[in-house]
C-alpha cells in the first residue's frame, strides 16, 4: 500500500485529491496538512511514502516544506502540485530533492500512475512542462555547460547512454528497449550514476544532462 499525505491551504482541493487518490485500491491517504510546516509534522509523524505538495501556500510554502522534509529520518518522496505551467521555483525544487512536478488538472488515471510510478523510485513530470523546463534551464551559459560535463566525467560509457536516455524522459524499460539492456540493468547504471554524481533522483541527472549539452 503507497501511503500519501495531501497539503494544500485549500481544503476542497484536498478533498478532490483525496477522492481520486482512495478510487485506487493501492494508494493510502493517511493525512492532510494546509501549510508546509503542518506538513513537515505530519510526515514526521506518519511516515508517508509520497508527499503531494502545493507549491505556493500561505505560511510555510511547498518548495521550503520540501526541502525541510528532505531532512526527515525517513523522508517522502516530494511532488509538487500547482495551477501554473512553470515558475522559477520549480528548477530550485527538484534540484533539492522533490522527484515530481504535476498541475492541479492532471486527469485522475494520470495522477494515480504519478503516485504509483514516484512511489517506485522514479521521477514524473507533467508532459505539458518537461521538454521546455529542462531547455530553460540547460540555457545557463557556457560555464555552467563546462562544470557539468566535468562533473558527468567520472561516468563509464554505458552510464553516459543511460543518462542521455534519461534526459530524454524515458522511463528504465524504454531506455532498455533503446539500449538493448534489460530493465533491472538499466536501472542499476541509475543508481550508480546518482552515487557517483551524488545526486538524489532521476530529474537532477536530467537536468545536470541538460546542462553539459548531452540532450
Amino acid at each position: 500500500m503507497i501511503r500519501v499525505i495531501l497539503v494544500d491551504d485549500e481544503r476542497l482541493v484536498r478533498s478532490g485529491l483525496r477522492m481520486i487518490l482512495d478510487s485506487a485500491e493501492d494508494v493510502e491517504v493517511v493525512g492532510e496538512a494546509g501549510d508546509g510546516a503542518e506538513a513537515v509534522e505530519l510526515a514526521a509523524r506518519v511516515e508517508p511514502d509520497v508527499a503531494l505538495l502545493d507549491i505556493r501556500m500561505p505560511g510555510t510554502d511547498g518548495l521550503t516544506a520540501a526541502a525541510a522534509l528532505a531532512d526527515l529520518p525517513r523522508p517522502p518522496k516530494v511532488v509538487l502540485l500547482t495551477t501554473f505551467d512553470l515558475d522559477e521555483y520549480v528548477h530550485r525544487a527538484l534540484r533539492a530533492g522533490a522527484v515530481g512536478f504535476l498541475l492541479k488538472d492532471t486527469p485522475p488515471r494520470d495522477l494515480i500512475a504519478a503516485v504509483r510510478t514516484i512511489a517506485e523510485g522514479n521521477a514524473m513530470l507533467a508532459p505539458s512542462i518537461t521538454k521546455r523546463m529542462l531547455e530553460r534551464f540547460a540555457a545557463s551559459g557556457t560555464g555552467a555547460a563546462a562544470a557539468a560535463a566535468q562533473r558527468l566525467s567520472v561516468l563509464s560509457e554505458r552510464e553516459r547512454d543511460v543518462l542521455v536516455a534519461v534526459a530524454k524522459g524515458m522511463s528504465n524499460a524504454e531506455a532498455g528497449r533503446g539500449l538493448g539492456m534489460r530493465e533491472a540493468t538499466v536501472k542499476a547504471h541509475v543508481s550508480s550514476i546518482l552515487a557517483k554524481l551524488g545526486l538524489s533522483n532521476r530529474v537532477q541527472a536530467a537536468i545536470l544532462a541538460h546542462d553539459a549539452g548531452w540532450a
